[in-house]
This record gives structure tokens, sequence and C-alpha cells, in this order.
């Protein structure tokens, strides 16, 4: 029987980005950009500081491993962040990104979640969940925007942001 992940694309691509898996080429400038107080005060699973060794981390043992699906985010060719989908047993998957802060505010975001929420319901995935600090109020656009709905707020329930105020969400396909 096949999985989310044998259904997943390995690269998908969208007007302005090229969604691809993550490769050690990519942890140099990730390394830079993840390396940002900014970038690691929003996220769950960010450790900070950030080095080239978390990167080859990443992505020799996260990336494609057995709960995770991962793209890297290219624009031009430049790695600008990170979006994959958290796959865990009898849980929706749940839709996680960043971009370094350079790339903040440019629907960058926004293109690579409809990209990713696109190929998860052509891979047919029932929904998707995710959320955000409930102060994220860009990050929770960009999931607006890709479709998510807000269903709650409450505390998050692991990782950096353990106990901080946090807005899931939640997006059902129609079928």
């Amino acid at each position: 029987m096949d999985s989310i992940k044998d259904r997943l694309p390995a690269s998908l691509q969208t007007d302005r980005l090229v969604l691809t898996t993550p490769t050690l080429a990519h942890v140099p400038e990730m390394a830079v950009l993840a390396n940002n107080r900014a970038v690691y005060e929003v996220l769950a699973r960010l450790p900070h500081p950030y080095a080239e060794s978390d990167g080859r981390f990443f992505v020799q043992t996260i990336a494609r491993g057995s709960d995770e699906f991962a793209w890297s985010i290219l624009r031009h060719g430049q790695f600008i962040g990170v979006i994959g989908l958290h796959l865990l047993p009898d849980q929706a998957p749940e839709l996680g990104y960043w971009l370094g802060e350079p790339h903040w505010g440019q629907g960058y975001g926004s293109e690579a979640a409809m990209a990713v929420v696109t190929a998860a319901r052509a891979a047919g995935v029932a929904e998707l969940r995710s959320r955000a600090l409930s102060s994220n109020s860009r990050s929770r656009k960009v999931l607006a925007k890709a479709g998510f709905v807000e269903t709650h707020e409450g505390p998050d329930p692991s990782g950096t942001n353990a106990g901080k105020p946090t807005t899931f969400m939640r997006l059902e396909f129609d079928r």
C-alpha cells in the first residue's frame, strides 16, 4: 500500500518559485537565513543558533524522513526557505514553512503554501492542519490565502513555542 509520501511530487513549480527536494547545496544559504532570531522566534522546531551542521542534519535526516516531506523554496535558483508536511499517524498532515526574513512580505509564502495544498489534494489527502503563533498575523494570513480556516486558539503543545498562544487552523478538501 502506498503512502501519502509516495504520491507527493519531488518538485513543484509556481509562477515565481521552484519547490524541490532539499539538498546539501542549499545548506550554506539555509544556515544564513535560519540563523536569525526573528525566524526562530516564530517557529516551533528550529534550533538557534542555526549552523550549517543543523542544515546538513535537516537535509540528510529530516527533510524526507519517516514523518516529513519537505521542499526547499527557490527563487531564481536561490534558496529562500522551506515548506513541508509533518506526517504523523492518525493525524491530518500539518503544513509548516519558513522564509528567510529578506523574503518576507512578497507573497512567496502564500505561493508556496498554495502549491503544497494543491499537491496534497492531488495526492488524496482529505484535510490539512497548520498553526501559527496568534501574534504572527502575517503567517495566519499566508495560511488563510491557501484556504486554511482558524479553528481555535490555545497554547502551543510542544517545541520552542510550547505554552505560547497559538492559532490552530484546518483545511478540509471537498470530495
